[in-house]
């Protein structure tokens, strides 16, 4: 600046010089041209390109003087172009380090004068009671130790005020105030001034004649204020989620054969009272429309367009839908990855045709090479071997591209149950024919620190501790130690299961364990049970598995005075020695909590072997189960059945048949139905219940459907609604007692079906996951025993 001051006082001294020079001419004679010294012309020229030769820095005090004179233009030895010391000046200031800049020169010397902007102590908010600290700091730029700019500031205020739009207070306030400390430091306090919520006092819809106004509100996500709704936020308004509700009415509509629907315009006004909104949605509906001719158009040889074309979800003749369109190329995609090609390029040309209101559809689909696998890469297991996950993928490097086999490899990593997500992605590799599959996972817990407890109208309780690690060491080993006791029965049992046994294609582990059933209260007996088992799993198919096992246990009853034959006939000890097999199909999208597919399972076991008893179970176990209304709503069908039959002359003993009930049919007791010793009780036909005996044959089946029970979904609070039926029976003739009238006790083995019903309630609490179940007998007989509540939890590590 002072070169400028200087440049004046030259322009000043240069009037008053002609000023003298006019009064000289008037008393000497004038001089040519010639006569003027050429010494004073050098010398001024001279002057005006005067080089800088030294740069000086004043008024910093954090950043140093070296860093201040890289951002410069002009350097020692150059002439001071005023061009080049203002582009100097801009880019400190844009540097953002600096409130002032000023710039002076001295002869052969520039001095620069800067004025550091102050750094952040701390960041305050004040009035902030409907919005935690932390949801509006995640927004602001400026954070403790940042440098202050009144930019930043003013940036962060409006970042502030639509945080709270969002959350329905258009009515907010905030102002930013400085509270100077030493040393150039402040602290940076946002005032905030919450104001009521903006509600959504009415929705308009205009233009709908297809579907009534109840049904359009049901679609969008914005609601009408109502006071029940202290849960949710939708009925904030928001004027992000109104263009969501724009976009969810052109899906519902475009569903639906409204091709040329459109939203015409989406205005939210506020009420009189500035207290919430009218919303009001403007809709040309148009006509609807069919498909009309559905094509598929391709230059690969391997893929053919006929199949492509009847593949499709578009089909000719049927209602237009718009997510079907969508659908189809993740079809056709699909078909084309499991032909090795990766990376086609799909693009559906639309034609409608408004005559007849169809619309035809053709699927273009983009020549690309042949791609094959360059390189799998693993990335996120930080804990799980890459071995362990690579032995599940159905594909190695080198192997030619499909998709339908990355699809399979990924649903089998998640079956694991290692990880929280798993993604597997292709990424074009170095060339157009090589591509790189990128296998992201999450890792989850996979210990178990298990505790669950129950309790039924008898008021048995029930108290079961396992800690169990499913991916030992990274290695996808299991091992797991339970100990549970009841008021029945107490259980030691240690399982290790090692997955790929001599690093093949085959589960091997061991059972070690030790059992004591106390049946005083259910059937006036007592075991124990000690052994081990040994098994050995494999797969048949990519969706059938089969195992075999064997077991050798020394089972030990004891019976208490008064039993019936049938009880006391199993009295003693006896050494089992059981083979046995499985076989397994199983196609559920994910094993721990299934949501669409199917598994069946048989399992036959047979004792003989050696040993002391001789006889053939036989299980059967399904599941049907499917989304119904939308992806959180699962329906399942579930049933078992078994069947239990001696041979060599063996009758089987009550310890070796069924007993149902807890949690096998909810609404009874543990060995609440089935066959039972009863007693008619003196002057009533009331009979009284008895010892349960178990039978040889049983079959239950449950339906239930489980749903969010509308809360918000941090919550983490599910419910279900279920139904079972079924039946066990079957006693061998040798137990059988008859009835010879009067009060002498006798058996009763009726196969007649037993029927419950009840709701669930899932709630994942900060402990771990809490179930609890009501359920009512609906059709039993008299001598069964119900129990109409049970509560179970667990948590993990």
């Amino acid at each position: 600046m002072l070169k400028y001051f200087n440049g004046l006082g030259a322009a000043f001294a240069s009037v008053f010089l002609l000023a003298s020079g006019a009064q000289a001419q008037e008393s000497t004679p004038a001089l040519t041209e010639t006569d003027v010294p050429v010494a004073t012309q050098a010398q001024s020229a001279e002057q005006d390109r005067q080089q800088i030769l030294q740069i000086l820095v004043e008024g910093n005090r954090r950043v140093e003087a070296d860093t201040i004179l890289s951002y410069l233009l002009i350097q020692p030895g150059d002439v001071p172009e005023p061009r080049l010391i203002n582009l100097s000046i801009q880019t400190l200031f844009q540097t953002g380090l600096f409130s002032d800049v000023r710039v002076a020169i001295d002869g052969p010397t520039l001095v620069l004068y800067v004025e550091e902007n102050p750094i952040v102590n701390r960041v305050i908010l004040e009035g902030n009671r409907a919005i935690a600290d932390d949801k509006i700091t995640d927004e602001i730029e400026i954070q403790p130790r940042a440098i202050f700019t009144r930019a930043r500031a003013q940036s962060d205020v409006q970042r502030i005020l639509e945080v709270y739009r969002r959350s329905g207070r258009f009515a907010a306030q905030v102002t930013p105030k400085i509270v100077e400390l030493p040393q150039n430091r402040l602290d940076l306090v946002f005032e905030i001034s919450e104001g009521p919520v903006t509600g959504v006092r009415r929705i308009n819809l205009v233009g709908n004649r297809a579907f009534s106004d109840s049904e359009l509100r049901g679609e969008i996500v914005t609601r009408e204020a109502r006071w029940w709704r202290f849960f949710s936020s939708n009925d904030n308004y928001d004027p992000d989620r109104l263009e969501y509700d724009r976009e969810q009415l052109r899906s519902f509509y475009n569903d639906r054969g409204f091709a040329d629907f459109r939203v015409v315009s989406a205005i939210a006004e506020l009420t009189p009272d500035q207290e919430d909104f009218f919303i009001t949605f403007t809709m040309d509906e148009g006509e609807r429309y069919n498909f009309g001719e559905i094509s598929v158009s391709t230059e690969i040889a391997d893929l053919d367009e006929e199949y492509l074309a009847r593949i499709v979800a578009t089909q000719p003749d049927q209602l237009y839908v718009g997510s079907q369109i969508e659908e189809s190329i993740d079809t056709l995609t699909f078909a084309a990855g499991a032909a090795g090609y990766a990376f086609v390029d799909i693009r559906p040309r639309v034609t409608t045709n408004r005559e007849d209101q169809t619309v035809d559809i053709e699927y273009v689909i983009n020549e690309t090479p042949r791609v094959y696998i360059e390189r799998i890469d693993i990335v996120g297991n930080t804990r799980t071997l890459d071995r362990v996950i690579r032995r599940e993928l159905q594909i190695v490097e080198g192997d030619a591209f499909n998709q339908a086999l990355l699809d399979y490899s990924r649903n089998r990593v998640r079956s694991l149950g290692f990880f929280e997500e798993v993604e597997v992605e292709p990424i074009q590799g170095s060339t157009a024919d090589r591509a790189q599959v990128r296998v992201n996972v999450t890792e989850q817990p996979t210990g178990e620190l298990a505790f669950g407890a129950g309790f039924s109208s008898t008021d048995s309780f029930l108290v079961d501790f396992s800690i169990s690690e499913r991916n030992l060491r990274g290695r996808g080993q299991f091992l797991r130690l339970r100990v549970s006791a009841s008021s029945r029965r107490q259980q030691i049992d240690i399982r290790f299961t090692e997955p790929r046994f001599l690093d093949r294609n085959l589960a091997a582990g061991i059972d070690i364990f030790q059992v004591r059933t106390d049946f005083s209260q259910e059937a006036s007996f007592e075991t124990q049970s000690t052994g081990f088992s040994l098994r050995a799993g494999f797969p048949l198919t990519r969706s059938v598995s089969g195992s075999v096992n064997y077991t050798l246990r020394n089972d030990e009853v004891n019976t208490f005075g008064g039993v019936s034959p049938s009880i006391l006939r199993a009295e003693g000890a006896r050494l089992t020695s059981l083979l046995g097999y499985s076989v397994s199909w199983d196609r559920v999208d994910n094993r721990n909590e299934p949501t669409n597919g199917f598994r069946v399972a048989f399992n036959q076991d047979m004792a003989g072997f050696g040993g002391d008893v001789r006889y053939v179970r036989s299980e059967l176990q399904a599941g049907i189960y499917r989304n119904v209304f939308r992806d959180d709503i699962v329906f399942s069908v579930t049933g078992e059945t078994g069947l239990l039959l001696s041979w060599g002359g063996d009758t089987a003993r009550i310890n070796d048949r069924f007993f149902k009930g807890g949690n096998s049919f909810r609404g009874f007791e543990t060995a609440g139905i089935g066959p039972r010793v009863v007693q008619r009780q003196t002057g009533t036909d009331e009979l009284a219940s008895g010892d349960a005996l178990g039978g040889n044959f049983y079959a239950i089946g449950a339906a239930e459907l489980a749903f969010p029970l509308g809360l918000p979904e941090q919550y983490g609070i599910r419910g279900s609604i279920f139904t079972e039926v079924g039946t066990l029976g079957l006693l061998p003739d040798e137990d059988q007692i008859e009835d010879l009238g009067g009060t002498a006790a006798y058996t009763v083995d009726r196969l007649e079906p037993r029927v419950s019903a009840g709701v669930s309630i899932f709630w994942d609490s900060p402990f771990g996951p809490v179930r609890f179940d009501f359920a009512e007998a609906l059709v039993k007989e008299t001598y069964d025993r119900s129990e109409f509540f049970r509560f179970s939890t667990r948590t993990g590590f």
